[in-house]
C-alpha cells in the first residue's frame, strides 16, 4: 500500500524546517523554555510551598493547589489503602469498567454542586476537545476571547467536523446577543467560556450569560477549572468568596438550565481528574460519544482516592481553609495596591497577574524574582497579548506568613528597579 502522508521526514526532524523558524509567534516564549530558570524547570525537592530548583530554594507562587490539598496529611494517607485495594491504575476505559470510587466521586460531586448529575473524565484538555465538537454537531461554537487555548483547541475540532465558529468580544454579553442573533435559527448553538479567567482572576457575568444563553436557546458552556474549589454559594462580605467551593454556578445563585460546568480536581483538589455538570440524558450520550469515555485510560486510583478524601476535609474545615487563602491573597493585593501596580485582578481571587512596563524585560524581571528566592508563572508572549506580558502569582492556603512577607518584599524591591504598568488613580 503506498504511504501517502505528508508529514515530517527524518530531515525535517534533524534539522529545523523552514515554516518552524518562520513562524515568530512563538519565539519569546522558545527562548525562555530554552534559558530561563522557571521555565520548563527540574523541581528536584519540595518542602511545603518551598521548592528547590538546582541547589536554589524558591517561595513557590507558582502552584494552583489553591487549597494546599497536596501537602494535606489526611489527603495524603488516603492513597496506601485505595491502592491496595484497586492496584496503581486499573487500565479499563470508563466505557469498560468502572472501579467503585469513580461512583462515589460522581454521587458526592453533584451533591456538591447541586447539578443534575456528574461525569468524571480524566482531564480538562480532553473534555474540550472531544465534547465541545459532540455539543456543536453542525451548529455554531461561539468562543469568549479570552477563553482558554483548549477550549478553542475544542472549537478548531467542531468546526473541522462542519461547525461554524464565531470570536465573541470578552467581557462584552450585548456582543454576544448580537452574534447569536446572526446565527439562523434552526442551528444548534454553543457559547464557550472561562469562569474564574486563569489570567486575571475575574469571573464573568455569569448571570447575563446565563439569561442570553436561555433566550436564544444556546447552550452556555463554562470552565471553571480555576474557581471549583475557590469560590461557592452564597457570597457575603464576611465570606466574599462563598461557601463549600462549590464553583462558579452556585455562586452567582444560577441553575443549571441551558448550562454545561466543566471543572478539574487538578487545581484546587490535587487530583488528576475532571468533570462535567450536565443532565443524565447528555451524560449518557457522551459515554457513547465522547472518546475519552470510550478510549482513554482512567484517572489514576491515587487520583480517586484523593478526591474522596479531598471532599471530606472539605465538608468539616473547607470553608476555614478558604477565608486563610483570602486573607492571604488580600495580604499580596494590598501590597500591590500600596505600590501603584496595575494588576488585572479585580475580584479578590488567588489568581494575581501583574503586567510589566515592557514586554522585552520579562527575561531580566524573571531572573530578579528567581535571583531572590520567588518563583511565579511568566506570562510570556502569545500566551497573552504583548500588552498583559508580565508574571502570574498564584496563592495558595499552604503558603505559610513568612513567605507571603517575603514576595511582598520583593514586589516592593521589583517596583523600584523595573518599569510596571501603573494602576489608574480612582475616577480616571
Amino acid at each position: 500500500m503506498t504511504n501517502t502522508w505528508a508529514g515530517p521526514t527524518m530531515a525535517t526532524l534533524a534539522h529545523p524546517p523552514e515554516r518552524a523558524r518562520a513562524d515568530s509567534r512563538w519565539a519569546d516564549l522558545e527562548r525562555l523554555r530554552s534559558s530561563h530558570p522557571m521555565m520548563d524547570a527540574v523541581i528536584e525537592e519540595v518542602r511545603g510551598r518551598r521548592i528547590r530548583v538546582g541547589d536554589k530554594w524558591l517561595c513557590d507562587f507558582a502552584s494552583c493547589n489553591y487549597l494546599g490539598f497536596d501537602l494535606h496529611p489526611e489527603i495524603m494517607a488516603s492513597v496506601e489503602g485505595a491502592i491496595r485495594q484497586w492496584g496503581t491504575h486499573p487500565s479499563w476505559s470508563r466505557l469498560l469498567g468502572n472501579p467503585r470510587p469513580y461512583l462515589e466521586i460522581e454521587d458526592q460531586l453533584t451533591e456538591l454542586l447541586g447539578a443534575p448529575d456528574t461525569l468524571v473524565l480524566p482531564t480538562i484538555t480532553l473534555i474540550h476537545t472531544s465534547v465541545v465538537p459532540v455539543l456543536a454537531g453542525q451548529g455554531a461554537v461561539l468562543v469568549d476571547a479570552q477563553a482558554h487555548k483548549t477550549i478553542y483547541e475544542g472549537a478548531a475540532i467542531a468546526r473541522g467536523a462542519g461547525a461554524t465558529l464565531h470570536r465573541v468580544r470578552a467581557n462584552d454579553p450585548g456582543h454576544l446577543e448580537e452574534v447569536l442573533r446572526s446565527v439562523p435559527a434552526h442551528m444548534s448553538r454553543i457559547f464557550c467560556l472561562d469562569g474564574v479567567n486563569s489570567m486575571t482572576g475575574n469571573a464573568p457575568d455569569l448571570a447575563e450569560y446565563a439569561r442570553i444563553c436561555r433566550e436564544y436557546d444556546a447552550l452556555l458552556y463554562v470552565d471553571d477549572a480555576h474557581g471549583f474549589g475557590v469560590i461557592g454559594e452564597r457570597p457575603t462580605d464576611e465570606m466574599p468568596y462563598g461557601h463549600r467551593g462549590n464553583s462558579i454556578v452556585r455562586y452567582f445563585d444560577e441553575s443549571y438550565d441551558n448550562v454545561v460546568l466543566v471543572g478539574g480536581f487538578s487545581k484546587a483538589y490535587s487530583s488528576l481528574a475532571a468533570f462535567m455538570a450536565l443532565p443524565t440524558w447528555l451524560k449518557n450520550h457522551l459515554k457513547v460519544a465522547a472518546a475519552p469515555y470510550l478510549y482513554s485510560g482512567p484517572s489514576p486510583i491515587a487520583s480517586l482516592a484523593t478526591v474522596l478524601a479531598g471532599f471530606r476535609v472539605n465538608d468539616a474545615r473547607g470553608d476555614d481553609i478558604r477565608t486563610s487563602l483570602r486573607l492571604k491573597t488580600k495580604a499580596v493585593l494590598d501590597q500591590v495596591h500600596r505600590l501603584g501596580l496595575r494588576t488585572l485582578n479585580t475580584s479578590g481571587f488567588p489568581v494575581i497577574e501583574l503586567p510589566l512596563g515592557h514586554a522585552d524585560d520579562i527575561d531580566l524581571v524573571g531572573r530578579f524574582l528567581f535571583d531572590r528566592g520567588i518563583y511565579v508563572t511568566l506570562a510570556a508572549y502569545p500566551l497573552v497579548p504583548r500588552s498583559q506580558v508580565g508574571f502570574r502569582v498564584q496563592v495558595t492556603a499552604a503558603n505559610d506568613d513568612s513567605e507571603i512577607e517575603q514576595l511582598n518584599g520583593v514586589l516592593a524591591e521589583l517596583a523600584e528597579r523595573f518599569e510596571m504598568q501603573r494602576a489608574q488613580p480612582p475616577g480616571s
